[in-house]
């Protein structure tokens, strides 16, 4: 299948730079968006896919068992990604692989310039490096050679390879910028710069000797690589920052935050040429530019990658604009239903078909065996596991926790502790999902 979907997709017609345009298809929100030296599109859902982009057509590569937070090209054909079930894959073409496993979330992946070497940043406050050999023969027979760097006290947020391929600087939750010598993994690193509050995002252009970070104190700056001194200041007050993108070609930095605004910044003159509210509703967690720099594409909280001439990008409609339905104000819902707005919509549909989504179709729910959602992957608990889903099991499911009701589910972990609240989400989705009904 695989296959024959990546043929047919070499046959689109590619989106032209320096038009509007959306790409549609995932089953979740956006989480990363990158851009190949060819203009070639890859995104990062949490609806745990990669999409790979020919013009508007996906073809899509499946084997993370959690969303996907980050994406990144290596070379031509080859993809690096991970995601909240702590796994490094390798994508060539259609195949997959595990490359490295953390014991944390991946949220951040660097490519060396020489492409030889891939950086993961981890929650486990560790950096991984993974190298790849032998790549004339197929994925699964590459060598693999792995090492993990450590120093950092909290959490990794971002990782940038330096223009040498030898350097490596981090961010991290605990406030620091760090510089690493990727030759030697055992050693310590230097602390280049600190910050009050976490650091999420780094950019490194080691062509004009800076570095820029981005905060979750709302915090946007600019060091030089050499001293750490600051060049400059765009701190607004907005917060968290939750993305960065670089266009060497026309040096501009672009910034997004946890408010829906996207800055962006002429790093010749330094100063802030737009800012404006590119989501009425919700975050951006993803910016990639087009390699012209006269295209940015951008994520967040929808299903859908939008791309905007950055001439006129102030001037069109904004992603987000219709709230998604766990945004929806608790008073204007009833119980039940807030409690599955809240708790399960960004993951499962009432609907026949799971429709690229995080987790299985609900439709139908209740005397179901649970892993038996024809269209829908499942962890192999799920897939033998002898539970039903009855008023009982989904109370104890929710009372428990997933990852104590069913160790090894996919199923992020949550409660919801109140005895009622439990009790009027079981009513809602027996009402919402009875087989009867026509929820088309």
């Amino acid at each position: 299948m695989w296959r024959a979907l990546a043929i047919a997709v070499l046959g689109a017609t590619p989106l032209a730079a320096q038009e509007f345009f959306t790409l549609r298809g995932h089953g979740g929100p956006i989480m990363d968006v990158t851009v190949s030296a060819s203009g070639q599109i890859a995104t990062a859902s949490f609806d745990n896919s990669v999409g790979v982009w020919q013009g508007d057509v996906p073809a899509w590569h499946e084997g993370h068992r959690a969303a996907v937070n980050v994406v990144r090209f290596v070379d031509t054909g080859l993809l690096a990604s991970g995601g909240d079930d702590n796994q490094l894959w390798l994508w060539a073409d259609d195949t997959g692989r595990k490359a490295l496993a953390h014991t944390a979330k991946i949220v951040d992946i660097a490519v060396s310039p020489d492409g030889q070497t891939i950086a993961t940043a981890s929650w486990d406050h560790r950096i991984g490096l993974t190298s790849v050999t032998q790549r004339d023969a197929p994925l699964p027979d590459w060598q693999i050679s792995t090492a993990h760097m450590t120093g950092h006290k909290q959490g990794v947020n971002a990782v940038a390879f330096g223009g040498d391929g030898n350097t490596l600087y981090s961010a991290s939750v605990d406030g620091t910028i760090r510089s690493w010598n990727v030759q030697d993994p055992t050693a310590a690193s230097t602390v280049i710069a600190k910050h009050g509050f976490g650091v999420n995002e780094l950019v490194v252009n080691d062509a004009d000797g800076w570095l820029a970070y981005g905060a979750t104190d709302g915090g946007t700056r600019i060091l030089d690589l050499a001293t750490g001194a600051p060049l400059a200041d765009f701190t607004l007050d907005r917060r968290p920052i939750l993305s960065m993108a670089y266009a060497p070609a026309t040096k501009t930095l672009a910034v997004g935050d946890g408010q829906g605004f996207i800055m962006l910044i002429d790093t010749g003159a330094m100063q802030i040429t737009h800012d404006f509210r590119a989501a009425r509703n919700g975050p951006v967690w993803a910016l990639a530019f087009s390699p012209d720099g006269q295209n940015l594409h951008a994520g967040g909280i929808e299903d859908i990658v939008y791309s905007w001439p950055v001439d006129t990008m102030t001037t069109l409609d904004p992603m987000a604009d219709t709230p998604r339905s766990f945004l929806e104000k608790p008073e204007t819902l009833a119980n039940g239903e807030r409690q599955f707005k809240r708790k399960c919509s960004i993951c499962h549909t009432l609907r026949q078909g799971s429709a690229r989504r995080a987790g299985p179709s609900l439709h139908a729910l209740f005397g179901r065996r649970a892993g038996t959602v024809a269209d829908y992957t499942y962890s192999e608990t799920l897939r033998g596991s002898d539970i039903i889903w009855t008023a009982q099991t989904i109370n104890a499911l929710f009372d428990q926790g997933p990852d104590h009701y069913i160790p090894g589910t996919k199923m992020p972990m949550q409660r919801i502790v109140d005895p009622q609240d439990r009790d009027d989400l079981i009513d809602y989705l027996r009402t919402n999902t009875d087989a009867e009904r026509d929820l088309k």
